[in-house]
C-alpha cells in the first residue's frame, strides 16, 4: 500500500507513527520532525517518527531542491539544455553571493545545492517556470506546500515592496491558477528592486517590524510529512531518465548533512542527498539516506521562531535530534552506537 490520498486528490494526514525521541539538546521555537524508513516499492513509511509531521513550517532554502527536479524534467523533455549560459543582472540579482557571468545551468544547478546560492536559484526558477516548481509539489497532492516563489520574491513580499502582495487577502490561501496569476504579478514586483536596496529594506523590516506569522504567508512552505513526501519520490520514483539521474545524484550529493549523520560515521551509508536552509529565526534541514544495508530513510526537520535570529549555529542541535530520530527508526540502541565506533 503507498501513501494515502484524500478524495480531492491532497495528500492524506502523516500515518500515526510513533512519537519523535526529545531533541537531546534543546531547541527553541516551533519544532517539526519526520524520519522513515520508506519502501522502495510503495514509498509508504515502513517505520516513522515524528513531531508535529502535519504544521506548515517555512521551507527557507530546503526548497531549491524542488527547482532542480524541474530543471531536470525540462532536461529530459528537452527545453533546456545543461550548457545553456546566463549572466548576472539587475533583473535576477538576489541576495548573497551571486555567479560569474555565463555560468551554465549545470554549474548554476551545483550553485544552487551546495552554495545555496539565491540568484543561481532566481534564474533557475524563472527558466523552467514559476508554476512548473510548484507543479513538483501538486503531481504529488502535496496540497500543504508551496514553492512557486523564488528567493527574492517572498523577500520582497516580506519587506513590504510588492504592490500585489500588500493589495490581497488571497495569497496565502490560493491555489491553483490563482496562485499562479498572482505569483506571476508578485514576481514581476519583485523584479523592479535592485538586490542593494531590497537588503536595506529587509534589513529595516526585521529590526522594527517582523512577526513569525508574516513567513507563513510570504514564504515558500511544507510540512515535515509532506517534505519528507517529496524526498521519497525525489529520489525513488523521480520519472527521470538515467542521465537526469546521474545529474540530480551528483549535486545533490553535495547538499550539506552527509557528516552530521551518525549513520555516516558508523560506515553505513551509501548515498546520500541533502538540503539546508536557515532565514530569521528559520532552520531546515532534510535529507534523503540510502544505507549499504539496503534501507532507505528520508528525514525532514523544521524550526521557525528560534530564540536565535541566526539560527545556523543550531545546526549541531538540529542533527543531534534528527539522529535521534534516526535511530530510533533503525532500532539502534545506545550500547549499538558504542560498539559501532569501536575499531
Amino acid at each position: 500500500m503507498g501513501v494515502l490520498r484524500l478524495p480531492d486528490g491532497c495528500l492524506d494526514a502523516a500515518p500515526a507513527v510513533a512519537k519523535a525521541p526529545a531533541p537531546p539538546l534543546p531547541l527553541s521555537g516551533r519544532l517539526g520532525l519526520w524520519v522513515a524508513e520508506i519502501d522502495p516499492l510503495t514509498l509508504a513509511p515502513v517505520r516513522a517518527v515524528a513531531t508535529n509531521p502535519d504544521s506548515v513550517f517555512p521551507l527557507a532554502s530546503t526548497y531549491k531542491q524542488a527547482v532542480l527536479w524541474a530543471v531536470l524534467k525540462q532536461f529530459d523533455a528537452g527545453t533546456l539544455t545543461p550548457t545553456e549560459r546566463f549572466n548576472v543582472t539587475r533583473d535576477n540579482q538576489s541576495l548573497g553571493s551571486y555567479p560569474f557571468d555565463g555560468t551554465t545551468i549545470k554549474d548554476l544547478s551545483v550553485r544552487m545545492i551546495q552554495k545555496s546560492d539565491n540568484t543561481a536559484t532566481d534564474i533557475l526558477h524563472r527558466r523552467v517556470g514559476l508554476q512548473n516548481v510548484q507543479a513538483v509539489a501538486d503531481d504529488l497532492g502535496l496540497c500543504h506546500t508551496r514553492l512557486i516563489l523564488p528567493t527574492r520574491d517572498w523577500w520582497v513580499a516580506q519587506s513590504g515592496l510588492s504592490d500585489t502582495y500588500n493589495g490581497t487577502t488571497r495569497w496565502a490561501g490560493a491555489r491553483g491558477p490563482d496562485r499562479a496569476k498572482l505569483a506571476a504579478q508578485i514576481d514581476t514586483d519583485a523584479r523592479k528592486y535592485r538586490a542593494d536596496y531590497l537588503q536595506r529594506k529587509l534589513d529595516d523590516y526585521f529590526e522594527t517590524k517582523y512577526a513569525p506569522n508574516d513567513d507563513l504567508r510570504a514564504h515558500n512552505l511544507s510540512t515535515p510529512y509532506e517534505l519528507g513526501t517529496l524526498l521519497a519520490s525525489e529520489f525513488l520514483n523521480s520519472g527521470l531518465s538515467p542521465r537526469a539521474q546521474k545529474w540530480q545524484r551528483e549535486v545533490m550529493a553535495q547538499g550539506f548533512g552527509r557528516s552530521a549523520l551518525k549513520v555516516q560515521q558508523r560506515g553505513n551509508v551509501a548515498w546520500f542527498g541533502g538540503k539546508g536552509g536557515n532565514g530569521w529565526g528559520i532552520l531546515t534541514y532534510s535529507g534523503y539516506v540510502q544505507t549499504k544495508d539496503g534501507r532507505h530513510l528520508v528525514y525532514a526537520f523544521m524550526q521557525h521562531g528560534a530564540d536565535q535570529s541566526y539560527t545556523m549555529p543550531n545546526t549541531r542541535r538540529a542533527f543531534a535530534w534528527i539522529n535521534a530520530g534516526i535511530d530510533a527508526v533503525l532500532g539502534v540502541k545506545p550500547g549499538d552506537q558504542v560498539k559501532a565506533h569501536t575499531p
